[in-house]
């Protein structure tokens, strides 16, 4: 079921700002309760993706006392993307609930 909305979860996980690929991993993780426990083998080409379609950008970075990592953030067209998909996950998403509950046609 995540298929299709995976780019639009790792957007919004990195809408509070930048982050390291594992700190995105279990802002997910934490945000969905658990639900979407990712692997890294799906988050990072994921990542990559993003950033080739300029939704992200990234720079290398080494902590104090930590090893170098590469942090990720939103560019402007990856702020205005999620915006887009949030507006179309609210439409699907009520479409799926009208039509699983037997309600009204969408919309009503």
């Amino acid at each position: 079921m995540l298929k299709g909305h995976l780019d639009a979860i790792v957007l919004a996980a990195l809408e509070t700002g930048p982050a390291h690929g594992y700190a995105i991993i279990e802002t997910i993780k934490q945000r969905s309760a658990g639900t979407f426990d990712l692997p890294e083998g799906t988050v990072y080409p994921a990542l990559h993706r993003l950033e080739q379609a300029g939704l992200l950008s990234s720079a290398w970075t080494t902590p104090p006392n930590g090893r170098r990592r590469r942090v990720y953030s939103l560019t402007k067209a990856g702020s205005s993307a999620l915006g887009e998909r949030r507006k179309a996950w609210g439409r699907f998403s009520q479409a799926v609930d009208t039509v699983l509950g037997g309600g009204r046609a969408w919309p009503a």
